[in-house]
């Protein structure tokens, strides 16, 4: 940790940066001042960002001997009370998902920032959305839920990363934000808002270790070995994941006004979406596209809202078939088709307009 700066570097309006750069950045504006992490492509920038800015700030890097270690001095510096963050990419988050299990177990806030890349495996280095399974059910042992945000933009990526903050603090939880190559990779021009948006007030950490003038020590635990006390634990915890799933739904819409046809992305693959959108509507073909911007909770009831007046849904993925799992969950007995590709193969604007148009002639 290097010694403190006398005043903040000052950041320009309009500025141009990675997306993993710009997700480094808007974590020291939500006051991250902790960062453990491991390297693993195609997130080294992020590691190497946050390295630079920590010590620029007074913060504290450290660069940990694994990703099992990275994730435990995360739980360390939150314990205190610490804006704590880490981040990895796909095999790198396998090694952190006990961990994680550890934080939701003992309501500790963290920001956990994975950009996926393809697997199983060491898989490659190409851009995946193939954790959506492991971030949207737990991905570690036991009954438990992690708030999941999914970027499209690097400014996107910026404002997600903010409310990621402020929604771990809040819920007393840790939070994902699910990126991928190409988001952490490509460089857009982008700005730095002054807070995330988050409406809800805050409370003060009065649950951190240590002894204060107001209250005795406080314990952080995960252990509950009296009969029925984990069980009760369990079910406090699931009431607070009710409440998340009701009040923290996100998604995006794009050209859906008359849409008879609506193709369901996130992420990167969402932007692709949108140029498919484009040249379908080119072609008189009423499409649509439905972004989800919470992948847990999944915002089922804007997808609802809007499934009356359609005919066919479309999935894209850089999967073989995750998310659409919770489309078919969403809208049960509603005409339903799929297109992924995995291990780094990414659908095209091209291929899938000719996959929803092969759909809809059979259709016919």
């Amino acid at each position: 940790m290097g010694p403190k700066t006398k005043a903040k570097s000052k950041m320009p309006d309009k500025i141009l940066m990675t997306g993993n750069e710009a997700m480094g950045e808007a974590a020291i504006q939500a006051g991250c001042r902790f960062y453990a992490g491991y390297p693993i492509t195609p997130q080294n920038e992020l590691t190497a960002y946050m390295a630079r800015r920590l010590n620029q700030e007074g913060g504290v890097f450290i660069q940990a001997e694994s990703e099992l270690a990275a994730i435990n001095m995360v739980f360390g510096a939150s314990c205190v009370g610490s804006r704590a963050m880490t981040s990895s990419s796909s095999p790198g988050m396998s090694l952190k998902q006990e961990g994680i299990s550890y934080l939701a177990g003992c309501e500790l806030p963290a920001v956990i920032i994975n950009v996926m890349r393809g697997g199983p495996g060491l898989g490659n280095i190409a851009s995946s959305q193939a954790d959506y399974f492991q971030a949207t059910r737990g991905g570690g042992h036991g009954d438990y839920f992690t708030p999941v945000l999914a970027p499209f933009s690097v400014e996107e990526a910026v404002h997600l990363t903010m409310l990621a903050f402020d929604l771990a603090d809040y819920y007393r939880t840790p939070v994902l934000v699910l990126a991928d190559a190409i988001i952490g990779q490509m460089m857009e021009a982008m700005s730095l808002p002054s807070k995330s948006g988050f409406k809800k007030k805050i409370l003060p950490k009065n649950w951190t270790l240590g002894r204060t003038q107001k209250r005795s020590s406080s314990i952080v635990r995960s252990l509950f070995l009296k009969e029925g006390a984990l069980e009760e634990h369990n079910e406090r915890l699931r009431k607070k994941w009710e409440r998340i799933r009701r009040a923290e739904q996100r998604s995006a819409l794009y050209r859906t006004e008359g849409a008879k046809y609506i193709i369901i992305s996130y992420g990167s693959q969402a932007r692709i979406a949108t140029v498919a959108v484009d040249i379908l509507r080119n072609q008189n073909v009423k499409a649509g596209l439905f972004r989800p911007i919470t992948l847990w909770p999944y915002p089922e009831r804007s997808l609802v809202g809007i499934a009356d007046k359609i005919d066919m849904v479309f999935v894209v993925e850089q999967s073989l078939g995750q998310m659409v799992e919770d489309v078919r969950l969403s809208l049960p007995g509603k005409k339903i088709s799929f297109l992924g590709r995995a291990g780094g193969g990414v659908p095209t604007a091209k291929e899938i307009v000719r996959f929803v148009k092969s759909k809809i002639a059979r259709k016919r």
